[in-house]
């Protein structure tokens, strides 16, 4: 089966060049898939893998707007439709100078086995622009947006594509999103998820990825008799997925020590308590500060600066029982795995999208901790998605403690059918290779069953 991994990623590299990411994750799922499909024959003869590989769609159009001093600027849109075996595409859209096809094709596979571990009837897809909302005005952002959604409007529904927000993508942007689908569609209907509370939103739902993360790491230390409960926590990230992973620790009896973002990192030894983590919460999503503000504010941190030039990143080099990864892909490299390991840390349950390379990956799976890779561990926020299409399908709004409960039983779900499949291939603990299959194997029963379409 090595042979098939090597002429698959060798097919894979020449028809999708300079794509590195997008190679990263093909590479990881046929690696994790090579028993399975050693044992099914039948889905390598149907190509399944090399249809999930393919994206459905790819849809990329000019972006125009106006600035605030009357000049015409210039963006790039794209929607990736990856997979609708199992339900609509769903995934979010990032907003971001960052984004191109292949980080947009990368997110969109690995969202294809996301939702399908969430159980809930969700394709994958994935889009974004490479606009940048930091230091954009409300008028700028809301121009953008409308101009964004002029094109998309036509290649989404509720029954078609459903996005929903991720990094450069909040509340204030999917409302404007919002209003200019259905100005364009004349119909008030669940296209987007991450909506307002008093327009379609649901409870919970912005808090859902950080949440299910620390749900999912709450799982898998238990496997090993163990919890949360007075664990030190490493947290990347200021954004919406480290806030409320930073909630979630606080509340069941952990202490986040870390937060950072482009700037560099702040470590507070004595934790981020409710008061801190309510400071945060304002200079990011009100205020739209910098993280070293952290440190102005409360003596009891020290804020480093991010140094590009470094071959690892310092925030993972504090000693700590967990670490919660929730910037963005590929910030642990080798370097930072051996460190954490070093210095203590046991868990890793990943809040962003694949935020650990392969190399890094590698130590930790032959360290033999506690690894939850994104496509299990973040799936909090896509499941929420969906529990928010069911609420707009329904015309009704469930109550929070329904929600989290919701959440909390998706995410305990997600874990058991990672440990089932890892298992049933013969590769116990390794939740890498759980995710993938159980992932898989619910898509490549739907296309078997749909045919060669």
């Amino acid at each position: 089966m090595s042979e098939y991994v090597s002429a698959l990623m060798e097919q894979v590299k020449a028809k999708n060049p300079a794509e590195p990411e997008f190679h990263q994750a093909v590479q990881e799922v046929a690696e994790s898939l090579a028993l399975v499909l050693d044992r099914h024959p039948e889905y390598r003869s149907a190509r399944i893998l090399e249809r999930i590989i393919e994206p459905e769609r790819v849809i990329m159009f000019r972006v125009p707007w106006m600035d605030d001093r009357g000049e015409a600027q210039i963006n790039r849109g794209f929607r990736i439709e990856m997979n609708s075996a199992i339900g609509p595409y769903k995934g979010g859209l990032r907003f971001h100078p960052s984004v191109n096809l292949g980080i947009l094709k990368f997110l969109a596979f690995e969202q294809v086995f996301k939702n399908s571990l969430t159980t809930l009837p969700m394709g994958g897809g994935k889009g974004g622009s490479d606009f940048n909302p930091k230091g954009k005005s409300d008028n700028e952002v809301m121009r953008f947006c409308q101009s964004f959604m002029s094109e998309l409007f036509r290649h989404i529904g509720p029954n078609t594509d459903v996005p929903a927000g991720d990094i450069g993508v909040g509340g204030r942007e999917v409302g404007f999103l919002f209003g200019q689908y259905k100005r364009l569609a004349n119909e008030f209907t669940g296209v987007l998820t991450g909506k307002g509370l008093n327009w379609g939103g649901s409870l919970i739902r912005p808090e859902a990825t950080g949440y299910g993360a620390v749900y999912f790491a709450a799982e898998m230390l238990a496997t090993k008799h163990d919890s949360l409960d007075g664990k030190m926590c490493l947290v990347s990230g200021s954004g919406n997925v480290a806030q409320y992973t930073c909630e979630k620790l606080i509340e069941l009896g952990a202490k986040p020590l870390t937060l950072s973002d482009s700037g560099g990192h702040i470590l507070d030894e004595e934790g981020i308590d409710r008061e801190k983590l309510a400071f945060v919460m304002d200079l990011k999503n009100v205020r739209r500060g910098r993280i070293s503000e952290y440190a102005e504010q409360f003596p009891t941190a020290v804020y480093t600066v991010a140094d590009g030039s470094l071959d690892h990143n310092p925030l993972w080099s504090h000693s700590a029982d967990c670490a919660f990864p929730s910037a963005t892909q590929n910030e642990i490299n080798a370097n930072d795995a051996k460190s954490m390991l070093e210095n203590g840390v046991k868990a890793v349950s990943e809040g962003a999208n694949m935020p650990t390379d392969a190399a890094g990956v590698e130590l930790f799976l032959d360290a033999g901790i506690l690894f939850g890779p994104g496509k299990a561990a973040n799936a909090g926020g896509v499941a929420t998605s969906g529990l928010e299409m069911s609420q707009n399908s329904l015309r009704m709004n469930w109550p929070r403690e329904e929600v989290d409960g919701h959440l909390r039983r998706i995410m305990k779900d997600v874990h058991s059918a990672c440990v089932a499949a890892s298992e049933r291939f013969d590769r116990k603990g390794n939740y890498v290779d759980g995710a993938n299959i159980a992932g898989f194997l619910k898509v490549a029963d739907a296309m078997m069953d749909q045919g060669v379409v």
